[in-house]
């Protein structure tokens, strides 16, 4: 008489892969949400930088525009941004200096402007991200 094949899964072969997968589903699930965040910053930053280099040319252009021009750069033309529009959790302010040629001395002639994008990564970590160029007063 042959011997009789069992059919199935027995108990030590079940305790054994409940084991099995809990030492390894954590870190599995751990290496799924890192990996989340490591696509979600560059994004973040990508975006941040949009932001801020938009807004410079902004000012850039205002610099260049026949009715306003480089009189129109001051402070309160540029309000901060605590909040933008479609952009949750941006922030936005520009700072504007003016110097001499030096661009250290307040004085006439060269204006520093700064655009500084604030946000939260995905690590919930705050991240400033600055953008500048100098303008000056001179038109050919």
């Amino acid at each position: 008489m042959k011997p009789r094949r069992r059919h199935g899964v027995t108990l030590i072969e079940t305790i054994i892969a409940i084991v099995v997968l809990s030492i390894a589903l954590p870190p599995m699930l751990w290496s799924i949400r890192e990996a989340q965040i490591q696509r979600a910053n560059p994004v973040l930053s990508s975006r941040a930088r949009w932001l801020a280099v938009s807004k410079l040319e902004d000012v850039i252009a205002d610099r260049h525009s026949t009715t306003r021009g480089y009189d129109y750069l001051i402070g309160a033309n540029y309000s901060y941004e605590p909040t933008l529009t479609g952009y949750a959790g941006f922030s936005r302010r520009v700072v504007l200096n003016e110097t001499l040629a030096d661009l250290a001395t307040p004085g006439d002639g060269h204006m520093n402007v700064s655009v500084e994008v604030s946000w939260t990564d995905a690590n919930g970590t705050n991240q400033t991200l600055d953008v500048a160029t100098v303008l000056t007063e001179y038109v050919p």
